[in-house]
This record gives C-alpha cells, structure tokens and sequence, in this order.
C-alpha cells in the first residue's frame, strides 16, 4: 500500500444556479424593515407616556385621599379648619 503525501482529493465546488441579485431583499426588504423599526419606537414611546400618566394619577389621587384623612381628623379632634376661605365669585366682582 503506498500512501502518497501532499495529495488531496479534489472537491467540487456548487456552482450557483438562482442569480443572488434575484433573492435579496434589496430595497423592499429594507424598507420594511425600517418601517417596522420605527413603529416599534412611537408604540415605546406612547406606552411609555400612559404608564406615566397613569402614574401621576395615582400619585395625585394618594395626595388627595391625605389630604381628606387629614381634614377628617381634624374635625374629630374639633381643630377648626385651616384652610383658606374658596374665592369669591365672578358675580361678586362684576357688581363693584
């Protein structure tokens, strides 16, 4: 048996038988693809900013429900209210 060194056994090479020109996405695809990119982003950004409403909401609301404790207690305990007396209304100043 002679085992001969240096020699490899050719492989065949494919040969491409579809033009690659013909299977890219090309501009279509990347189009696309960019339209996909931006809608992603304004549905980020619109959720983004009705968590953060949502948020200040129930940041206000929790003030307000406070603010009622507060008051609240203080007509228990008989502390008279504190609070400014509402403006006068708008008759009050078209009369002078």
């Amino acid at each position: 048996m002679i085992v001969l060194f240096g020699t490899e056994t050719p492989m065949p090479t494919p040969t491409m038988t579809v033009d690659p020109d013909s299977v890219s996405p090309g501009f279509p695809g990347f189009a696309a693809i960019v339209i996909v990119l931006i809608a992603v982003v304004l549905l980020i950004w619109d959720m983004n900013r009705r968590v953060r409403r949502v948020r200040y909401r129930e940041e206000v609301r929790a003030e307000l429900d406070a603010e009622e404790a507060a008051s609240a207690e203080q007509k228990d305990a008989g502390v008279p209210n504190t609070d400014p007396e509402p403006p006068a209304s708008g008759a009050d100043e078209q009369s002078r």
